[in-house]
């Protein structure tokens, strides 16, 4: 039966927290996600959800349903790479600046995402339409991966027993570690907290930290320094936003702690110049944000040249697939916490298993993690989209 797409549908979704949770550089109020379905006319539904995009997601939206809807539908779901390129190359007029260059960079990212999200989709479609789980036909290196949890967020009411129960809670719940939240405080006290978290777990815990590009160059080295006894697995987006390849690159040759970078970085070209920079050890670019598994795959190919790990921010039902696949894959990173990360809990049918700090890959076929139709529909935020009532 035939393989072509026959329908493309973005569906965006979006559930306020019930608390607010406060990184280096930011404060989160709202879960965002797309959810992308790519119809076959094999009767082959490829489905997904990624992202947390808030101020461009109808933008996403609208550009899934309307140009790369159509562009995509007629054509054969396995000819991945020239539909890609189709999708890379096209030029939304309405995501044209005509004065200041930098700002089509917000475009851009506009255009990666929609591309992410319709090529993961694509790829589930794949997995379901030759029967094989989405890391089988990638490369299939492992069939679990070391899971951490995200947290250690700042919080008014979490004192020092409130954040022991919580790591002690990662590891009752069999997660091989945290990457804990830094940069808010000034480098001393949060240095304190990071020696804090080590007394808490013991020493065969896995403790990453990730300042969201809050500190100086002098600030994240000095944060370095006084962390540098308490086997910090790695160090995240140490510094501000406005000289990450020479900055990262001083920091790095500075500490001994490995330093990661990527996940602001929304395609192979933007890695690639990280990677050049000696600025990294571990890139975790996101496929979800840039350009999708097609587009992960060539940065990991690269990265394996270069000696550099792969990591995966966020998004565990697409990152599990993406680490499983190859040699230098590392840790799937999932929220634990369903007051900040609801739709992980409420969106899949079922979640893989979680044992002595690995997550199982999931064994159906694509990302063999249906999603909730009820779910969806709850969560479904007011845009616009074609194809549903």
């Amino acid at each position: 039966m035939s393989t072509a797409i026959v329908e493309v549908n973005a569906i965006p979704l979006e559930k306020n927290l019930s608390k607010v949770f406060q990184g280096g550089t930011y404060k989160i109020t709202s879960r965002y996600t797309l959810v992308t379905e790519i119809r076959l006319a094999n009767g082959v539904v490829g489905q997904t959800y990624g992202g947390d995009e808030e101020r461009y997601q109808s933008e996403i939206v609208e550009i899934i349903n309307g140009p790369y809807r159509d562009i995509l539908v007629g054509q054969d779901v396995f000819d991945v790479e020239r539909d890609w390129e189709s999708l890379f190359q096209y030029q939304p007029s309405t995501l044209i600046n005509r004065g200041i260059h930098t700002l089509d960079l917000a475009n851009k990212s506009i255009i990666m995402q929609a591309i992410a999200a319709v090529d993961i989709a694509r790829w589930d479609a794949i997995g379901k339409t030759v029967n094989k789980p989405l890391y089988k036909m990638l490369g299939s290196y492992r069939d679990r991966v070391p899971v951490i949890a995200i947290g250690g967020y700042l919080e008014a009411e979490k004192g020092e027993k409130e954040f022991g129960d919580e790591l002690l809670g990662y590891k009752k719940a069999q997660i091989a570690g945290v990457k804990m939240k830094v940069g808010h405080l000034t480098p001393a006290e949060d240095a304190e907290r990071v020696r804090f978290a080590r007394r808490t777990v013991g020493d065969d815990f896995i403790i990453a930290c990730d300042a969201n590009q809050a500190w100086s160059i002098e600030q994240a080295i000095e944060f370095a320094r006084l962390v540098q006894k308490c086997n910090v697995r790695w160090f995240e987006e140490p510094m501000q936003w406005h000289d990450q390849l020479r900055g990262l690159a001083q920091i790095r040759a500075a500490s001994d702690i490995p330093i990661v970078a990527g996940q602001g970085e929304i395609s192979r070209f933007g890695c690639r110049d990280l990677a050049l920079a000696g600025a990294l050890d571990i890139l975790n670019v996101d496929a979800t944000i840039a350009g999708g598994i097609t587009e992960w795959r060539r940065i990991a190919g690269m990265a394996s040249t270069l000696n550099i790990g792969m990591a995966h921010h966020e998004e565990p039902q697409v990152a599990v697939h993406l680490l499983a696949s190859v040699a230098h894959g590392l840790y799937v990173e999932i929220f634990n916490n369903p007051e900040r990360d609801p739709l992980w809990f409420e969106l899949p049918e079922a979640h893989p298993v979680i044992k002595d700090g690995y997550m199982t890959v999931p064994q159906g076929p694509g990302l063999g993690m249906p999603l909730r139709e009820k779910t969806i529909d709850q969560y479904r935020a007011s845009v616009p989209v074609a194809g549903r009532s």
